[in-house]
């Protein structure tokens, strides 16, 4: 995703001299070719996530299109104060790039987990927020945000991830994309966590449960025509994020869905349990301990098909 990133602000920035690029003293050998061809439109901001912020607000009142690329929990948690009052309230379009968001640095433990993120960008009035799958859609949804009008929230994973798509799809912002068909239940993802969704619809056909999913690679706005006839055709509904169970992807549903009282399906979340991960592993390893590997949704959803207890006690 970070060597997709780097392509693709290159390009839009060779196409658009608005476009600037903030970083937080990573990356820097990544934007070798942005710096050749935009050698005055790069920033090297240093280890001070509050200032960086703060300077893009000031470039996009000035008419240019900032992008601010660092680790996701650095940027969101340190400098939340700049986000909220500078660019939020201004309603100023300029992108943030957090890099490493969910579990991508596990093995760093507690301080790098990048798990609340979408909960403070999502309670921002006026915040896009895309969550691709894999580098195929980063392409795709930066092409998207270089025209927004308005702030937003770029969640990337790190490196490595595996590619669902086969190039990049069209994908318009607000809107989710069908996956796999199913008739037993459907599976909401958003996220770099759809591959292990995938796995765990191909592990469930071959138990004789076709479970249909969809991948949101737009948090906000949610697309609520799709969750309308989501709701309308499946009996049991599923989330799933590497996220907190709280406040993310899932949230956004529950309240969806709670002021729809013409939705009859059932709506269960899959996500990271209100606990923090002490445990110092790789990303692979802390998803199973949060049972959103694709044994662990296999696990669940089963369970959930054959009527088991299965709800928010799952992830208490």
């Amino acid at each position: 995703m970070r060597d997709a990133f780097a392509r693709t602000i290159t390009e839009l920035g060779r196409r658009d001299r608005r476009l600037v690029l903030l970083s937080g003293d990573i990356g820097n050998r990544m934007f070798d070719r942005f710096k050749e061809y935009r050698p005055r439109h790069f920033y090297n901001c240093g280890v001070a996530e509050a200032n960086m912020v703060s300077v893009a607000a000031g470039l996009a009142m000035s008419g240019l299109r900032p992008w601010v690329y660092t680790i996701a929990s650095f940027l969101t948690y340190r400098p939340f104060e700049q986000i909220r009052v500078d660019v939020a309230c201004h309603h100023l379009p300029v992108v943030l790039v957090g890099t490493g968001a969910g579990l991508c640095y596990a093995s760093n433990g507690p301080t790098h987990h990048a798990v609340e993120d979408i909960a403070l960008y999502r309670v921002l009035p006026g915040f896009t927020i895309a969550c691709p799958a894999d580098a195929h859609e980063v392409v795709a949804c930066m092409r998207e945000l270089q025209e927004t009008t308005g702030p937003a929230y770029l969640r990337l994973g790190k490196k490595g991830e595996p590619k669902v798509h086969a190039e990049p799809p069209a994908c318009p912002v607000g809107k989710a994309r069908p996956m796999l068909p199913g008739c037993h239940a459907a599976l909401l993802a958003t996220g770099n966590i759809l591959s292990e969704a995938v796995a765990a619809c191909d592990l469930l056909r071959a138990r004789g449960f076709e479970v249909a999913l969809w991948h949101f690679p737009w948090v906000l706005p949610l697309d609520e025509d799709v969750l309308a006839e989501i709701f309308a055709r499946f009996p049991l509904v599923l989330t799933v994020e590497e996220h907190s169970i709280d406040g993310g992807f899932g949230s956004l549903v529950a309240e969806w869905r709670a002021e729809k009282v013409e939705t009859p399906g059932r709506l269960l979340r899959c996500g990271i349990p209100r606990r923090f991960i002490h445990e110092t592993t790789e990303q692979h390893h802390a998803r199973r301990l949060c049972g959103i590997d694709a044994a662990g949704l296999t696990a669940r959803i089963e369970a959930a098909l054959a009527g088991a207890s299965f709800g928010a006690a799952a992830n208490a």
